[in-house]
């Protein structure tokens, strides 16, 4: 099942995507796809919706598609957790998960536009599978409890500012952390329809230029084996996301640094879950 939020920045609605493509309203049963929905068994309750014929059919004629959760309560990431990425930018293979945090509020619609910060010159890409929790998790005993607390997968367009991240602090956040930084969606899909999320291949082109073509296998440390760790140290909660990393071919690693300006465009997908692009404006 797909999920998604339908309409205006701050007045989103929930809607699901079916397998042909239609959309439909999914307001009488939830008011928002949030961490409650999400709790209260709100997929299950919306698959007996779906199933009943109870929904009715939306217009997507115009509609903004917005992020697929409202406001997560945290987003959590997961750095240089490809091999290919970690050698592309000099750093060694991490024995632990490199984590840090991302401020929430960097969340946007999918097809939004990003918006460069005043002074940057080093604003970067990254494609990266996004986990999204579904249930309450503190110190999870392993893969298969990980499993059990994952309600979806979306792509997540993990901005970056690599002079603010690597040069303003020893921490990454002033980096992560600017306004828009975080295109998410088009839609949230449901853990049982992704099925393997270590048999990914995630995409990216700026300006028809192909730049990342990776692959989820290729991760150091696999989305259980992360869920699972990171609960040692956080409670997850329903609704919050962790982005899970990036493959080669950021602007960091590619001869000459090719960073990104105002009015520069990217396009982003990752299998079976969508794709995206935003085009880059000045803050």
């Amino acid at each position: 099942m797909k999920l998604l939020r339908v309409g205006a920045t701050g007045e989103e609605g929930p809607a699901v995507r079916t397998d042909e493509g239609r959309l439909l309203d999914l307001s009488s049963v939830t008011s928002d796809i949030d961490g409650a929905f999400l709790a209260s068994d709100g997929i299950d309750r919306a698959r007996t919706a779906i199933a009943a014929g109870d929904l009715p059919a939306l217009d997507a004629g115009g509609l903004r598609i917005g992020p697929p959760v409202a406001r997560p309560g945290k987003i959590v990431c997961v750095g240089l957790n490809y091999r290919d990425h970690a050698a592309e930018t000099g750093a060694a293979i991490p024995e632990r998960p490199v984590v840090f945090m991302k401020d929430p509020g960097t969340v946007v619609g999918p097809y939004d536009r990003v918006l460069v910060p005043r002074g940057s010159v080093k604003t970067d890409w990254e494609v990266e599978l996004a986990v999204v929790i579904g249930r309450q998790a503190r110190y999870l005993d392993g893969p298969e409890a990980a499993r059990a607390v994952i309600a979806g997968y979306a792509i997540s367009h993990d901005v970056s500012e690599r002079e603010f991240q690597l040069e303003y602090s020893s921490q990454w956040d002033l980096g992560k952390s600017c306004e828009t930084f975080n295109p998410l969606g088009p839609w949230l899909v449901t853990a049982d329809e992704v099925g393997d999320p270590q048999n990914l291949g995630l995409h990216l082109s700026v300006n028809g230029v192909k730049r990342q073509n990776g692959h989820t296998r290729d991760m150091i440390f696999p989305v259980d084996h992360l869920v699972a760790y990171l609960s040692q140290y956080m409670v997850l909660e329903p609704g919050d996301v962790i982005n899970t990393g990036t493959p080669a071919g950021v602007a960091l690693g590619l001869p000459g640094a090719p960073y990104l300006r105002p009015g520069d465009t990217v396009e982003l997908s990752v299998d079976r879950l969508g794709s995206q692009g935003q085009t880059f404006g000045q803050a």
